[in-house]
């Protein structure tokens, strides 16, 4: 009977059976090509790819290498829409690493990836394990780059959370493996070691004291190759790449001490050091595996928020419900989301009322009231109603998707004291080789009987794990903290000059208002045209607006009212066509003749005052209200306490000095007020400031914001802003609260605060250890827990982050 092959189409040859298991049923494949594809695919979970692909694969070659029929499949187009996006014209993915022990081996994949050609950017996270990619898709394949990565030792694969999660306990299980093994065989030696050191103080019999060693050495045997090989294989690798790292001291230690104790067994003289090595490879190992479960720790938390999409979503074709895949959901898809469940993707609700528990994406665990026309997201839970809810994002381009991708970049950055100690980390080991190499030139002369452990000391109590963890640990606590209070972190230099910002500067509309107008008032000033005619005028123009202003007009819009040519001018208005006629509505300072017999507005109590011209003659005149948040005043209070505050507004000045008249009852005064700006007039505020040597953070939320965003060292948008704002942001607030930016100071300080300890804790420790062990004075199982505790401290500091 002829069959095709499962994966490539093709004939399979008569009398050929292979198959792989896919979906519960045994599928045939043609050759071991795409048999090891097939299997490659199932191993990684991306199973689906034959679920939902449109064409059969490609026939795999099999005269290609092993390792790049195993990563072949990672370029698909179709597969590979799943984990990479477009980001300024070339491709960009997220890569979960197996087999790192330390930050040596992020550097040393960085180096190894950095001279590549088509590689545009590669920065790896010890301490989640993850490393971004940037490439050129002309000039390089992804399989390519992961077979770079593959050919100094890591396994690298597209992040997923589930893989992540299973990666994560199949290192746990391997560390505690290795940690039993260790720990019994360790006892086992000790044992023997006090019959050793008994019978230096009596007569054991030369056959007896060859049997100890004997089996002293078969008990160490499986400990310094199964136990330790984690640090041979690190240290191979990093000699694979020309680089040293942490692990390469470690391994020539252990292997240099229990190579000198087979060799005393042997030739039955000398001292044999088997407890020695074993206790110091067992002890090694528990700091490894406490370090890497701190680390775990700190990386599971973007992993998870992965786990809140659902696999499946109910879409709506011609009535009818249908389940799909939800990784699967198309831009237009009409989804149905019932209560209870989760929200498959991004989009905007065109039936339904409901309350949406956001408490993921913002902190806030209070459900939020949804009706049609608003936004949901991808992971948020539809609590009440149900919602139909439009689909207007991709799964790789979802709010979702970009929080963790966004986190990744932040968590990758390396502000300039990470790049120094990255620095002396690739130096340090070196000089570790060396000074151990002269310590036992010197002791070997001075005190022989020493010199072997001396050397060994050194090798070990000086490793600069710490150094190296000092910045990663503590810039990925510090970013998911932020993540947690609804604080997402856009650039990846925020963390690192928060703590420089002296002086911030607030837009008033949407930042210090809730942006929530409505209006009270409406002045007509042209007989010839009624107040509904006016309302139906401005409301079609302010439908051509994404200011706050606008969304008071919604409720008087008329169908049969249209402009054409409308145009948006940024922070004044809208201007357009309506019967041969040119409307505007917008500010008064733009809209420049007015009609007689206008009113002051300066007398009113009312805000947000704008105004509608027909044909350059002002025919009428609105009054809007704008309520303070109620945290404006606390939060404007504790940062004017050590920095300058400047309100920049376009509005009226009548407005501005509203709203201070308002926050001045409080006991709230900003340092400078300043209205009626334009967003070029606010760049040119911004730029002055920082031309005067200040450092300048924005706040804001609108269309007329983002220009402006330029000139700050930090910009932060409302979650509640336009989409252009939150584009141009470093920072978004998504809870949309102010007190969010006492979070995100007070955070990003303590970041930079617990960088420096641990950097201070790191070269600390070595500057002291490095003479102690040089001189004599620290015997190996102090080196091995002095090195251990070191980098335990630096992650364990890092982890307080964590805590609420």
């Amino acid at each position: 009977m002829n069959m095709d092959c499962f994966h490539c189409g093709e004939l399979v040859p008569a009398g050929l059976d292979l198959k792989v298991n896919i979906h519960g049923k045994d599928q045939p494949m043609c050759c071991i090509g795409c048999q090891a594809v097939a299997e490659a695919i199932v191993d990684n979970n991306l199973d689906d790819y034959y679920r939902f692909r449109t064409e059969k694969g490609n026939k795999v070659n099999a005269d290609i290498p092993e390792q790049l029929q195993v990563n072949k499949f990672v370029d698909d187009q179709q597969l590979q829409s799943e984990f990479t996006f477009e980001s300024d014209g070339h491709q960009e993915t997220i890569l979960s690493i197996d087999g790192m022990s330390c930050a040596a081996c992020a550097w040393l994949i960085e180096k190894q990836l950095a001279p590549q050609s088509g590689i545009i950017k590669a920065q790896v996270n010890a301490t989640t394990q993850r490393a971004t990619i940037a490439w050129d898709q002309e000039k390089i394949k992804l399989s390519e780059i992961i077979s770079a990565i593959a050919r100094i030792g890591y396994s690298a694969l597209p992040f997923k959370a589930n893989t992540t999660e299973i990666n994560n306990n199949q290192q746990s299980k391997a560390f505690i493996r290795r940690l039993g093994v260790s720990g019994i065989l360790t006892m086992q030696v000790m044992m023997i070691a006090f019959g050793l050191y008994f019978g230096a103080f009596s007569d054991l019999s030369e056959h007896n004291l060859m049997y100890l060693r004997a089996t002293s050495l078969v008990l160490t045997l499986p400990i310094v190759t199964y136990g330790a090989f984690p640090f041979y294989l690190g240290a191979i690798n990093a000699l694979k790449g020309r680089r040293l790292t942490m692990d390469v001291p470690v391994a020539i230690a252990i292997s240099l001490a229990f190579t000198a104790s087979c060799w005393a067994t042997f030739n039955q003289q000398g001292e044999v050091y088997f407890e020695s090595v074993a206790m110091f490879t067992f002890l090694l190992l528990i700091g490894k595996f406490m370090e890497f479960r701190a680390r775990a720790r700190a990386a599971e938390v973007s992993a998870n928020l992965l786990k809140l999409m659902p696999l499946s979503a109910t879409i709506i074709i011609d009535n009818n419900e249908s389940i799909v895949s939800a990784k699967h959901l198309k831009l237009g898809d009409i989804c149905l989301v019932k209560p209870g469940e989760t929200i498959p993707g991004d989009g905007i609700i065109i039936t339904g009322n409901s309350s949406v528990n956001e408490a993921m994406l913002t902190g806030e665990s209070a459900p939020v009231s949804k009706q049609p026309g608003d936004q949901v997201f991808a992971g948020t839970v539809n609590t009440d109603g149900n919602l139909q809810i439009k689909i207007n994002a991709t799964n790789s381009d979802n709010f979702l998707t970009n929080i963790i991708r966004i986190s990744e970049k932040a968590q990758n950055h390396k502000p300039a004291i990470a790049k120094l100690s990255d620095k002396i980390a690739q130096y340090f080991v070196a000089i570790i080789l060396i000074t151990a190499s002269l310590s036992w030139f010197y002791w070997a002369r001075e005190d022989a009987s020493h010199a072997f452990w001396i050397t060994i000391s050194v090798l070990v109590a000086t490793c600069p794990c710490a150094l190296s963890l000092a910045t990663p640990t503590a810039l990925t606590c510090g970013t998911i903290r932020l993540n947690r209070q609804g604080i997402m972190v856009k650039s990846a230099h925020v963390i690192e000059t928060m703590n420089r910002i002296d002086s911030w500067a607030f837009d008033k509309t949407g930042t210090l208002t809730h942006g929530k107008f409505s209006l009270n008032e409406v002045r007509v000033y042209d007989p010839a045209i009624s107040k509904d005619q006016v309302l139906a005028l401005a409301s079609a123009l302010e439908a051509y607006s994404q200011h706050p202003i606008a969304e008071a007009f919604r409720p008087y819009r008329q169908q049969n009212t249209q402009i054409v040519d409308a145009n948006t001018v940024t922070s004044c208005g809208v201007e357009g066509q309506f019967q041969e006629k040119t409307i505007r509505i917008g500010k008064a300072s733009w809209i420049d003749e007015c009609s007689t017999g206008r009113c002051d507005s300066s007398d009113s109590n009312l805000q947000g005052n704008c105004l509608l011209a027909i044909d350059n003659k002002v025919v009428a005149e609105f009054f809007l209200d704008d309520e303070i948040r109620d945290d404006a005043a606390q939060v404007i209070n504790e940062l004017s306490a050590d920095a300058d505050t400047l309100l920049l507004s376009g509005d009226n000045e009548a407005g501005v000095n509203r709203l201070s008249a308002a926050l001045q009852k409080q006991q709230v005064k900003f340092t400078q007020l300043i209205a009626n700006l334009s967003a070029a007039e606010k760049l040119t505020t911004l730029s002055q400031l920082t031309e005067q040597g200040k450092n300048v953070a924005m706040i804001g939320d609108g269309v007329n914001d983002a220009p402006v965003f330029a000139g700050a060292h930090v910009s932060v948008a409302m979650g509640s802003g336009t989409e252009i704002a939150k584009t141009g942001a470093d920072v978004i607030l998504l809870d949309n609260r102010l007190t969010s930016l006492l979070s995100l100071r007070d955070t990003s300080i303590r970041t930079q605060r617990i960088i420096k300890q641990n950097f201070a804790w790191a070269m600390g420790y070595n500057a002291i250890v490095l003479p102690l062990a040089v001189c004599g004075f620290i015997t190996p199982y102090f080196a091995v827990l002095g090195m251990s505790a070191s980098s335990i401290i630096v992650v364990t500091n890092s982890l307080r982050l964590l805590k609420k």
